[in-house]
């Protein structure tokens, strides 16, 4: 804990703190997020989070090495941010005194780096906001609105850094625009926007009217590959206006005010894309499945067809072809010296049956007959045996 220091030099502290401090109003019940920035130097040490109006009574309440938390309060340090933070919850009127943040230095003075004055109201509170907790995408925006009921300068300051006030500034090369307007229960709200986020931007930011101030806490994230291919920029949503909450700077609830909107529209597109994609696909395989049936069905005619041209002119006579008859003649084992020229009764009759043949070498000689005609022609040859010839001879 800090040395003792004479009560002159006490009394000036006190005062430079007090009047240098932050002053933040909680209604009773609520809970409060309050961010404690140190120097490089001290990434090692011990902090703490430690009440009491005199800094001789300021008795620790948690610290980073023991205690880490109570039944009402923790405290965690991001050494990468440099950057601890104090969480007290359902806070009660005896809770409104004056806090620090506070290094630990061994063998020497602590060092106090922050004086804040906490004021549970039963009340609304004169200046507090939706959440603690905002979340946007690179390139996108962000809104935090700011209810007060207090009088004074307007401003939007990062923890450690500038303030934009008036209507309009810059902070590390993002757009702010201030605007004051009136809600439907007629309370006064501050509206702050950041256009163009980069990834720096992520930092603790102060609510500023007047003498009263209110911590929010501002992460930037990277786009999705759908927000990117969209191109579409990040908005809020305007909160339905109600009525504050057990306690309007309730526990920090990180939610993405920048992109719900804007995802949920992306969203519908893409289940659209892709029914209009699986019908589509749909549509080709049965106009392919279609065009292989058409086709095979086509061969299968074409190829029957040939088979029957085939088959028919193989068997079938060419209508042109020509037909050659085979003559019979009939022989006598002695040519007789005469010849009667018709048979007697009792000899011998032989009947000679000629069968159609096809000559391909006798192509020159034409047909009577016609082409599918079968013709038979039979012819009779007398044949007279031996013994009938001598019996006619004697």
């Amino acid at each position: 804990m800090a040395n003792h220091l004479s009560f002159p030099l006490l009394l000036f502290i006190i005062f430079y703190r007090v009047s240098a401090g932050r002053h933040v109003s909680v209604q009773t019940g609520g809970s409060i997020t309050i961010p404690c920035s140190y120097d490089q130097y001290y990434i090692n040490h011990v902090k703490y989070w430690c009440k009491g109006y005199g800094w001789t009574h300021c008795s620790s309440v948690v610290r980073t090495d023991h205690p880490k938390s109570t039944d009402r309060a923790s405290i965690s340090d991001d050494i990468t941010q440099k950057v601890f933070t104090v969480i007290m919850t359902d806070l009660e009127p005896d809770d409104s005194n004056t806090y620090r943040c506070v290094v630990e230095i061994n063998g020497g003075t602590d060092s106090m780096i922050q004086l804040l004055y906490l004021s549970v109201t039963p009340g609304t509170p004169e200046l507090y906001v939706d959440q603690q907790e905002v979340t946007g995408v690179e390139g996108g925006s962000v809104t935090v609105r700011c209810y007060y009921s207090n009088s004074g300068d307007m401003k939007w300051c990062r923890m450690g850094g500038d303030c934009v006030s008036g209507f309009s500034g810059t902070l590390n090369g993002t757009s702010v625009t201030l605007k004051r307007t009136s809600d439907a229960n007629n309370r006064t709200v501050l509206t702050v926007t950041m256009s163009g986020l980069k990834m720096e931007n992520t930092d603790w930011y102060w609510c500023r009217v007047g003498e009263l101030e209110m911590p929010v806490h501002i992460t930037v994230s990277q786009q999705t590959a759908t927000q990117r291919t969209s191109k579409m920029t990040s908005t809020t949503q305007d909160p339905t206006p109600q009525q504050p909450s057990a306690s309007p700077t309730a526990e920090p609830v990180q939610t993405d005010n920048t992109s719900q909107g804007a995802e949920g529209n992306m969203e519908e597109v893409h289940q659209r894309s892709v029914k209009v994609l699986l019908i589509s696909l749909g549509m080709l395989v049965v106009v392919t499945a279609g065009i292989l049936v058409t086709w095979k069905m086509w061969r299968r005619h074409k190829d029957n067809k040939a088979k029957d041209q085939t088959t028919n002119n193989s068997v079938s006579a060419d209508p042109e072809q020509d037909i050659t008859y085979s003559t019979v003649t009939h022989t006598r084992e002695t040519a007789p010296q005469q010849q009667d020229p018709f048979p007697e009764a009792d000899d011998d009759v032989t009947y000679s049956t000629v069968i159609l043949q096809h000559k391909t070498q006798l192509k020159g000689q034409t047909k009577s007959a016609e082409p599918d005609d079968n013709v038979v022609y039979s012819s009779l040859a007398l044949q007279v045996t031996t013994q009938q010839r001598a019996a006619a001879q004697q």
